[in-house]
């Protein structure tokens, strides 16, 4: 076990995604870029440790305060949930129902399941996806202008730490490529829907993360229409699926409702009374 030290750190991490990638799996490898780069200065609060055999990243665990535990463990090193945790000491893992080997190591580890709001995680085969079209005096294209493109994200998720810099950062990290980053444009220039979609060339999987409609401009078929547009641009780049995780009801059934069908959910599992280690997150 070693610290994180930087981004080639989160390279090799995101390697282990990418080698253990299946319906089963928690991440991709655009959660990692977009989690760890959309706000600047957050190093400090993200304990990060990876653990090393024969020369590649076989598990990784990246801590939230206050105690909320992210990671991942190689299928074939199971016993390795048990040194994530104890590294971590956390008082609650989020974990996908598919990652039995983690869910074994968390009940063995004075876990239980606790009812907690889940992400459902959706698949869209890229075949015979509809056309994208734009409603009347809107235009679907990449990102262009980068301030416009942040203004929008900042309006969706306010108050939103995201900024032009921030954003920026977000672009210089791989997997991004700036043609599957979709926007719908309004006549004067606002952005008033985004969908980003983070491709996985190995295993031609791209996922939508994040998108959104500004307030004023929803119920128009914007989101739908820009959703479809980078959809298409991914099949472009030989993907044949793609997936997101909605967490809300509304946006559940605006995934389904563009073909989109469940397949996995997130689990919420907290240390038993008396073994706690961290505080335990509201």
């Amino acid at each position: 076990m070693r610290p994180y030290t930087g981004p080639a750190d989160l390279r090799l991490m995101q390697e282990l995604v990418q080698r253990t990638w299946s319906h089963r799996s928690q991440w991709h490898i655009g959660d990692l870029a977009w989690q760890r780069f959309q706000h600047l200065g957050r190093e400090p609060e993200w304990p990060t440790a990876l653990w090393e055999r024969d020369g590649r990243v076989v598990a990784w665990g990246w801590l939230h305060a206050p105690g909320s535990l992210s990671l991942l463990v190689d299928p074939e090193a199971p016993e390795l949930v048990a040194e994530v945790l104890a590294w971590a000491d956390p008082s609650e893992v989020e974990v996908l129902d598919g990652a039995e080997h983690v869910i074994t190591g968390l009940v063995a580890g004075g876990f239980h399941r606790v009812d907690a709001p889940s992400f459902q995680y959706l698949a869209r085969s890229l075949v015979e996806l509809p056309a994208a079209v734009a409603p009347p005096g809107f235009t679907l294209a990449p990102v262009g202008d980068v301030a416009a493109r942040v203004a929008c994200h900042r309006s969706v998720w306010h108050p939103s730490r995201v900024t032009e810099d921030s954003y920026r950062q977000v672009m210089a990290a791989w997997p991004y490529r700036a043609e599957l980053d979709w926007t719908a444009v309004a006549a004067d220039g606002t952005v008033a829907a985004q969908c980003l979609i983070w491709p996985d060339e190995v295993n031609r999987v791209g996922e939508l993360e994040p998108v959104g409609t500004v307030a004023r401009y929803r119920r128009l078929g914007l989101g739908r229409a820009v959703c479809l547009a980078a959809l298409h641009a991914l099949r472009g780049t030989g993907a044949v699926e793609a997936v997101v995780y909605p967490i809300t009801d509304e946006a559940k059934a605006f995934y389904r409702d563009l073909g989109f069908r469940g397949y996995a959910e997130t689990r919420t599992y907290r240390k038993s009374s008396g073994e706690q280690g961290g505080p335990e997150r509201e």
